[in-house]
């Protein structure tokens, strides 16, 4: 047998194999053909159109928030001392419970009218069947102007002189202070003038510096009448001054009435505070879009308007 013979390559042999290895071999059609300039090219077109099918199929950015409404500043210039005793002068000798009721309502006056045309149209109905009324007709007005329908007369004036009423509401927002101060200073001056007594409808006393008018009996309430000119100035010679103040009839406030503020409205008149069912009412200029007193028994709206459910005739 014959060996097999190893025949050594020579070296040009080895050279050549060995650069037909190292050589890729190249197609026409490879990425290595095309030049790294014309690649980055067609890399940032790419980009650049799938950028702008993106920015197409995106929302539109959100708009840009409103400004913000500045807070209307109160109306006019504060009023003087006298400027305010003018104001309360009709209803400083009110009892003190009708007397903060009248004060908050006057702070809603768009709603008195219509609620004095409700109460005019209703004054034959008292006590617990004004009361229901009330809740069947489903009225939207605010609780202290609620309070004031069994006062038909009350809503009466308020109504017929609306320039009135929003002085005085304006006044019980911005100047609550100087309103109480006003009321405490004619309230000195009639009774200082012999007008301004206890009498069977009403307690007058002095509390630590301050005049109250306080039902004899707080579910009685009567409604005073007189002329401002007259109780707050000193008495012409022989002037009878024990028939200067006349007294209407009374007004049953029965416990139907109690979501209105009608459970103890009263005056704090040292801290210069209105309160209702013991919490103070804290309605101001600033607050008075939004505030709602809190009552101890709160007047609940049923979702709907207002409606008449029942026939109503007006008693002369």
């Amino acid at each position: 047998m014959k060996s097999a013979q190893y025949r050594v390559p020579t070296n040009d042999a080895v050279e050549n194999r060995m650069r037909s290895i190292a050589r890729p071999k190249l197609h026409c059609n490879s990425i290595y053909t095309i030049p790294f300039a014309k690649l980055l090219l067609l890399l940032s077109l790419i980009a650049l159109f799938a950028f702008r099918a993106t920015a197409q199929n995106a929302p539109p950015p959100p708009p840009p928030p409103a400004p913000s409404a500045p807070e209307p500043t109160p109306p006019g210039p504060l009023l003087t001392e006298k400027q305010l005793e003018n104001l309360v002068s009709r209803v400083a000798l009110y009892p003190d419970p009708l007397l903060a009721q009248i004060l908050t309502a006057s702070t809603y006056g768009n709603e008195i009218p219509e609620a004095a045309a409700w109460a005019y149209e209703h004054s034959n109905l008292k006590g617990e069947l004004l009361a229901n009324a009330i809740r069947k007709d489903n009225l939207q007005w605010d609780p202290s102007v609620l309070a004031l329908i069994p006062f038909p007369s009350v809503l009466d004036i308020m109504a017929k002189d609306p320039a009135w009423t929003e002085q005085l509401g304006n006044a019980v927002l911005v100047q609550r202070g100087d309103v109480m101060d006003a009321v405490q200073r004619l309230r000195k001056q009639a009774r200082k003038y012999g007008y301004l007594q206890t009498n069977p409808y009403c307690n007058v006393v002095e509390t630590d510096g301050y005049v109250e008018i306080l039902p004899v009996n707080p579910e009685y309430i009567y409604v005073p009448y007189y002329d401002p000119f007259v109780v707050f100035g000193p008495p012409t010679p022989g002037f009878f001054v024990g028939g200067a103040i006349r007294w209407g009839p009374a007004v049953i406030i029965t416990a139907g009435f109690f979501p209105f503020g009608w459970v103890h409205p009263y005056f704090l008149w040292g801290a210069h505070t209105i309160y209702f069912d013991r919490t103070p009412w804290s309605r101001v200029w600033v607050n008075r879009g939004y505030y709602r007193q809190p009552y101890a028994h709160p007047w609940v709206w049923r979702a709907g308007p207002r409606v008449e459910v029942h026939p109503h005739v007006h008693v002369k």
